[in-house]
């Protein structure tokens, strides 16, 4: 029997409950695109019949979606999976572990769900509370974007373009479990972009993929086409934001123009994520990163100077095989040269089967003290936000912040802002006065909101709503469309909000640096004048012919 799928059973009897009428607990690790994937099995399970909880003990099955990156994630998953087993749970393990190490001892027993299969969940699950155990590991083609989906949070939609990358770094673990990039065609993704806009609750759109960059080069196509066809679903009010995925250097290299283009739209956030995991050239050679540190600063140079106040995030390790007090002082030197507001440090941490695990290994106790002292050099910015005090900015409430006292919204350059009010900012865009900013967040005072049911009526009645007079006062109109220019959130003038025509996407005087989708307004203009002069022509001709 192929190893790769098989179903091992139980005694028939061992199970008399029907099949879809039990509770179904679903834990998550890792990134968006697991998030993603379990948000489908969520979707495919309740439409199913079966009972989504929140409670694991209350839950007769368990589905543990894994993440191989680093060793903190294993262990957590193998701490859930022995709570399962002591509490008796049925346990279906999905994800990039069992996709990666099938025969890793933790997993002896389980049902195990490969990262192509989620579209079998239920018949994972039905077959594990029955008491059998299955294995799903062969790769197939993708599975479907348009499959049920119960999203975890309901103003956010994740959405994968691809599976896999182009990369083959000696620390990762992931591509053991995701392979070779596969990519969605875009005219799948165009529509489930539709699909989210649709939802009059979608604030955000993130695009997530294991490199977002690589995007369409199995297929023949590129990142910078696809988001031209994203941006052209967004409506033009700014309702729905789109946030692009983390993507690693090599693959935006000759698309920098593009993207900043693209991060320069009023409906796409300003904000990118961009590992480089080392300022070393020699570390970076040794993970096989395929990129210098001069490539990597060229992608910062050129974003920062294209895209204003433009949010850079990164990622660290700290302490990688062979990286001397010479290669990590070259890291802190690049973290302090660009400030980033966002730095994810790692330690490093060896994964079995991969190349970087049989290299000579820094001491941990080195690698902790790295750790601590980049860490103290990222706390250290505490300026980064100082410039958006007393400013007004406009945001997308998306979430409850972990105090339960504030709500978590964005604003164009993704910085995070905290508010005060009721479940019911939950799903709205608003105008918010900066009152206190610290070092990872800025504090904001509701000035004005529209709420998901508005945004709703607009979509329905090809409206509008207004906010406030003093909105409108601030705005300036040019026919129908404002006039918007590609400005930072962090600009030190106001931001109008909404007038009686539409969202006030950060008003100035000019349209003409925004890129996609509002060039057509200069167009548009200049057509309605060649009318108007052929009118008057049309007209002038006629009355002449009448004289005669």
């Amino acid at each position: 029997m192929n190893e790769e799928e098989r179903v091992e059973a139980a005694d028939p009897a061992a199970s008399p409950s029907l099949p879809g009428k039990q509770k179904v607990y679903l834990r998550t690790f890792g990134c968006a695109h697991n998030q993603s994937d379990s948000e489908y099995m969520a979707g495919l399970l309740q439409a199913y019949g079966y009972e989504l909880t929140e409670v694991d003990l209350e839950a007769d099955a368990w589905v543990i979606n894994t993440c191989t990156v680093k060793n903190p994630s294993q262990t957590a998953m193998n701490n859930v999976i022995s709570r399962g087993k002591a509490s008796g749970k049925k346990l279906v393990v999905a994800g990039c572990v069992p996709q990666g190490d099938k025969r890793a001892k933790e997993l002896d027993g389980m049902s195990l769900l490969g990262v192509t299969q989620i579209d079998r969940v239920v018949e994972a699950v039905e077959e594990t509370l029955k008491g059998n155990t299955v294995t799903m590991l062969n790769k197939k083609k993708l599975p479907a974007l348009d499959l049920p989906k119960v999203r975890r949070n309901a103003h956010v939609e994740i959405l994968p373009l691809s599976t896999g990358c182009l990369g083959s770094c000696t620390y990762c673990k992931t591509k053991h479990a995701r392979g070779e990039l596969g990519s969605y065609s875009p005219e799948v993704i165009r529509e489930r972009v539709k699909t989210a806009v649709e939802d009059g609750q979608v604030r955000e759109i993130w695009l997530s993929s294991e490199d977002t960059g690589a995007y369409g080069r199995d297929i023949g196509y590129d990142l910078p086409r696809l988001l031209e066809d994203i941006i052209a679903e967004l409506p033009i009010d700014g309702r729905t934001m789109l946030r692009v995925g983390m993507t690693n250097p090599p693959f935006i290299l000759e698309h920098l123009d593009a993207i900043a283009k693209a991060l320069c739209h009023p409906c796409v956030f300003s904000y990118l994520h961009v590992p480089v995991q080392s300022g070393s050239d020699a570390v970076l050679e040794r993970m096989n990163r395929e990129y210098t540190r001069e490539e990597f600063e060229r992608v910062c140079d050129v974003l920062l100077s294209k895209v204003p106040g433009l949010e850079l995030a990164t990622d660290i390790i700290c302490g990688f095989p062979g990286e001397t007090d010479k290669d990590f002082e070259a890291t802190m030197d690049l973290v302090r040269k660009y400030q980033f507001s966002h730095t994810h440090i790692s330690q490093f941490y060896s994964r079995p089967g991969t190349p970087a695990a049989r290299m000579k290994q820094v001491p941990s106790s080195t690698v902790k003290a790295r750790s601590r002292q980049l860490t103290q050099v990222v706390d250290n910015f505490v300026s980064a936000y100082d410039d958006l005090l007393g400013t007004e900015q406009r945001v997308w409430i998306v979430d409850r912040a972990a105090d339960r006292k504030h709500y978590v919204g964005h604003t164009k350059n993704y910085v995070q802002v905290l508010i005060k009010g009721g479940e019911e900012l939950l799903g709205c865009s608003a105008i918010v006065k900066v009152t206190k900013v610290t070092r990872w967040s800025v504090f904001g005072e509701l000035q004005s909101v529209v709420t998901p049911k508005q945004f709703v009526q607009l979509m329905t009645k090809n409206q509008r709503p207004q906010l406030t007079e003093r909105a409108s006062k601030d705005t300036s109109i040019v026919g129908d469309v404002k006039s918007v220019k590609c400005l930072p959130d962090h600009s030190k003038k106001s931001i109008s909000g909404l007038d009686g025509k539409g969202l006030a996407l950060e008003t100035q005087d000019t349209i003409r640096n925004c890129g996609f989708g509002y060039r057509f307004v200069d167009a548009l203009l200049w057509f309605g004048v060649a009318i108007g002069i052929l009118g008057v022509a049309v007209s002038t001709v006629k009355s002449m012919w009448e004289s005669e």
